[in-house]
């Protein structure tokens, strides 16, 4: 990807800057800490930060609530990462977190200050690692930050601790940007009711089945960029080795030849899928553990789940008119309002 996106988004060092089996063993870094039971205490921690902030929402009466998830998911994130921080400390990472998702498909001065901010949250993440590294494995506990802290590389050596920041930025960074996905989900159940009654009464593979068309239908990064490995032919187009190419995740989550009726919001149409890692690809394609799919697509699936749960089951928020349109040029993209929420007094 270009070195304005990548410094943003990865930095140089990071797993995804890796290739063989470099990448292979620090992926499989983070696909340890996507286990069930690490995905169910993110989704905890999750919960009871979105009942905490829902009664502020409603008592200030008129939230954007793509901005009051990034401090909501910043908190949930530090707390299951092993890095709690107090609300001072969250608002301040979750605005330089923010900045790092919201202009990294820009060019120029906003992307260069975005930059410039994210040193402060890498000096932030060094300062936790050398936190844990001086406590000790045993005392660190069992956290994803402490893993980091104490991972090895394929020769058994120490990360250093600037890249070892980076990698905690890495897990904590895309918790936030979910936020988007969940805005969108937002949208849906504004845009189609229908599927709002059929939550508040249906199962949960239902919930799965909205997550995952909420993955498949809205934008957010509309490719990635990758180089060719080796040279070959594919389908009539020749590549030569180390050749730069594009994957375009936003065209085959909307190929017809793939999926019926694409540019329809249809969660249905997973009732009957089959899970093909080629075919459905907001985070990337292909297996994980071989390649450079995003690991963390269960925490973002799971995620998903519960904001559109609580969004479904949420009385006491409406919904006002407002711009809910999506420009597609925007990397990532976004409705234009942010998705307003008014609140007004419950029952005492």
């Amino acid at each position: 990807m270009p070195r304005s996106a990548q410094h943003l988004l990865q930095d140089a060092g990071s797993v995804q800057s890796l290739q063989g089996p470099a990448h292979r063993h620090r992926k499989q870094l983070f696909l340890d800490l996507m286990t069930k039971e690490s995905v169910e205490r993110l989704g905890q921690a999750f919960d009871e930060e979105w009942v905490s902030a829902v009664h502020w929402w409603q008592v200030r009466g008129e939230v954007v609530l793509h901005d009051e998830l990034r401090p909501l998911l910043t908190a949930a994130a530090c707390r299951w990462a092993g890095v709690p921080a107090n609300p001072a400390t969250v608002e301040r990472i979750s605005r330089e977190l923010g900045l790092m998702i919201e202009k990294a498909g820009a060019v120029g001065p906003v992307n260069w200050y975005a930059r410039w901010r994210r040193r402060s949250t890498e000096k932030w993440a060094a300062e936790r690692i050398s936190t844990l590294r001086r406590s000790g494995p045993a005392a660190a506990g069992d956290t994803p930050a402490a893993a980091i802290a104490f991972h090895t590389d394929e020769h058994g050596n120490a990360l250093p601790a600037d890249i070892a920041a980076v990698e905690l930025l890495n897990l904590l960074r895309p918790i936030v940007a979910v936020g988007r996905f969940m805005v969108f989900a937002a949208v849906a159940l504004h845009q189609h009711p229908e599927w709002k009654e059929i939550l508040r009464a249906g199962q949960d593979a239902d919930l799965d089945c909205f997550a995952q068309e909420v993955r498949r239908y809205y934008p957010f990064f509309p490719f990635v960029g990758g180089t060719a490995r080796e040279t070959l032919e594919w389908k009539g187009h020749a590549f030569k080795a180390g050749q730069w190419v594009l994957f375009d995740l936003y065209g085959t989550n909307h190929d017809g030849r793939i999926w019926k009726d694409p540019e329809s919001f249809n969660p249905a149409r997973f009732r009957t899928w089959h899970p093909d890692p080629h075919t459905l690809v907001p985070q990337g394609a292909g297996d994980p553990a071989a390649g450079h799919r995003c690991p963390g697509e269960d925490i973002t699936v799971d995620l998903i789940r519960r904001a559109t749960r609580a969004l479904a089951a949420e009385t006491r928020m409406t919904v006002p008119a407002q711009d809910l349109s999506i420009n597609l040029t925007r990397m990532p993209a976004l409705p234009r309002s942010g998705f307003i929420l008014s609140g007004r007094p419950g029952p005492h």
